[in-house]
Order: structure tokens, then sequence, then C-alpha cells
């Protein structure tokens, strides 16, 4: 482990000082989401972006898995009342914290890191750096901390004052969803198939619960017979992980062969019937044109880093707060004057 994290560091220190120059006018990210941009802090804040890669590049160092968990808050933060940071706010008075839906419970991890990523930006320059930036940002981070893609974030996203557990419930796609459903979810977030395809790469890296997969290993269509799409192999060592019964919370990798390495070899495995989650191997198994995507993508690494950028970005711009919406939070957990 110590020689993973070493690992990371390295790849960190290299981003850090090889990171792009780009052009990050206001101008270029025009449109409906006009007010987001990647040189939102670049007067207000010049280290922001700094600070986050550093407070994330420790956490992943620490334990690889963090950069899975990074990424799914924010994925799980956008599917509901936008990127707003609505996942991060913890029950109090008014507020029913979304931690506590279907998709969150005992699952969403990696709070403690934002909590860290925020103090720090709160040291550097009070009031300024919204907790949905910092997040966009660690999930950007993550990424290329276990060698993906990177791309340029476009900032300015203010912090909701709300929260919606029924839009979690409601919004987020689950593990044992139809294709239809999965797509229908992603659709009404202003996203298509090549977005789904794309996003759902992420399971190169982290780990699901038992109670995700276990439908496929036992009951699959509800009369006592498995998943026949998966492999039967690489059921049988589900199985030795995963029992029947009981062990709800056991851990198996999302890409058997890089679980903590950012790669295309999660499409690989989808081809040989070896995705972990049903919400994976429908990818392959149910559509034509997703089909062809997870080939493209299987086939050719760099045709999915580039589609993966690009449909963060577009993920990362649904429904944000701007200009005098929300607020600015102290604290990720609370509302101001809570």
């Amino acid at each position: 482990m110590a020689r993973i994290g070493s690992f990371l560091i390295i790849l960190y220190l290299t981003y850090a000082l090889t990171l792009c120059i780009c052009d990050d006018d206001e101008s270029n990210y025009g449109g409906d989401k006009g007010n987001l941009f990647p040189g939102f802090y670049r007067s207000s804040c010049p280290r922001a972006e700094e600070i986050v890669r550093s407070v994330v590049a420790k956490a992943v160092a620490r334990e690889t898995r963090m950069a899975a968990s990074l990424m799914r808050l924010h994925f799980h933060d956008c599917f509901v009342q936008g990127c707003d940071g609505s996942l991060l706010l913890d029950t109090s008075g008014s507020i029913v914290t979304e931690k506590n839906s279907n998709p969150n419970s005992r699952s969403a991890r990696g709070f403690e890191v934002v909590d860290e990523i925020k103090a720090a930006l709160e040291n550097e320059c009070p009031n300024t750096v919204s907790c949905a930036d910092a997040l966009t940002l660690a999930a950007r981070d993550s990424s290329v901390l276990t060698g993906g893609p990177s791309w340029m974030v476009p900032l300015g996203r203010r912090d909701s004052t709300s929260a919606s557990l029924s839009g979690s419930n409601n919004n987020i796609p689950a593990p044992n969803n139809t294709f239809n459903t999965i797509v229908t979810r992603f659709n009404n977030q202003g996203l298509d198939l090549t977005d789904v395809v794309a996003l759902s790469g992420s399971h190169t890296i982290g780990f699901s619960r038992c109670t995700s997969f276990r439908q496929r290993l036992y009951n699959q269509s509800g009369n006592g017979s498995p998943d026949r799409t998966l492999e039967q192999s690489y059921a049988a060592n589900l199985r030795q992980r995963c029992p029947r019964s009981g062990g709800d919370q056991n851990l198996s990798e999302l890409d058997i062969n890089s679980a903590g390495r950012f790669d295309n070899s999660y499409f690989k495995n989808l081809i040989e019937n070896m995705g972990l989650l049903n919400s994976d191997e429908v990818l392959f198994s149910s559509n034509e044109q997703s089909r062809e995507l997870v080939k493209k993508y299987a086939e050719d690494q760099e045709e999915f880093f580039e589609q993966f950028a690009e449909s963060m970005i577009k993920m990362g711009n649904i429904s944000p707060l701007t200009g005098s919406s929300g607020e600015i939070r102290k604290n990720c957990r609370k509302i101001n004057n809570s």
C-alpha cells in the first residue's frame, strides 16, 4: 500500500506541474451555462484548484478507493436538484438529508474528505468557493489521480439551501434497474445514451456492496434463477463473497482487473459478461447502440477518456445555482445561519 501511495503522490505532482494553461475565458462556456467557466476563482481564490488537488491526492494516497467514492458523491449530487451540494447537507431544522436515501444509505462515503477540502479553502479564501464546486473539482482530480483523463472544470456553482430525500430516492439510477429505466433517468437530467455509457465507465474504479448485486447471483427474474448473462466462473467467485443471505456490506471490485486504476478494462469486462452490476451488463446485453459504444471504448481507451471528460463536464453543468441564487456555505454539512 505504501508503494501505491507513493505512486499516487508522484502522479499528482506530475499532474499539478503539467496541467495545461488553457483559454478559460467565460465566453468559451456560453449558452445557458454562461455563468460557469474555469477561471471563475482566478482573482478571488487563485489557489482553489491547487488546494482541492492537494487534499484529494493525500486522501487517495491513504485509500485508493476514495477516488471512486468522491466521483460517486458528485454523480449522486448532480442527479438531485442539480450540482448544488445538496447531498452534503446533514439533517438539521427543515433539512432532511439525502444521505439516508436508498442509493446513499450505508454506501455514500467521502464526506470527511469534502470537509477537509472546504476547511482548507475557507482558510485560504473565506466565503468564496462553494461546496458544489469543491466536489466537482474533487471528482475531476479523482479521475486524474487514478490514471484517468483530466478536463477544465467550469466553475461558479453556488450551494443549495435545501435537500431532497425523495429526489435522491427517485432520480438516481439503481444497480438493478432495467436498461430503459437507466436511460430515462439520465435523459431526465439532459444526458443521452452516449453519456450513460461513458459515465458508467467510472465503474472501472471502486467497489460495490453484495446487496447491490446479490439479485444477479440468486434470483435475477424472481424465479430463483441467477442472471444467465453473468459469466459462470465469475459468478461462482462472487458467490463466495456474497452469500444468499447476510454479508450485505461485503465488497467486490466493480472492475475485477483494475479496481484502483482508471482505464477501459471495465468495457472489456462487459464484453466478457463480467460486469458486476446489472446496470453495467445491460449496456452490452440489452441495446445495440449501447453495445457498439461499449465495443468502441473497449478497443480505444483514448476515445473513452475523451468522451468521459466531455460527459463529466455535461453532468457537472446540470441545473447549477449561480449569481445570487443559493449561498456559499461555510460548512458543507449545514446551511449558513442554521
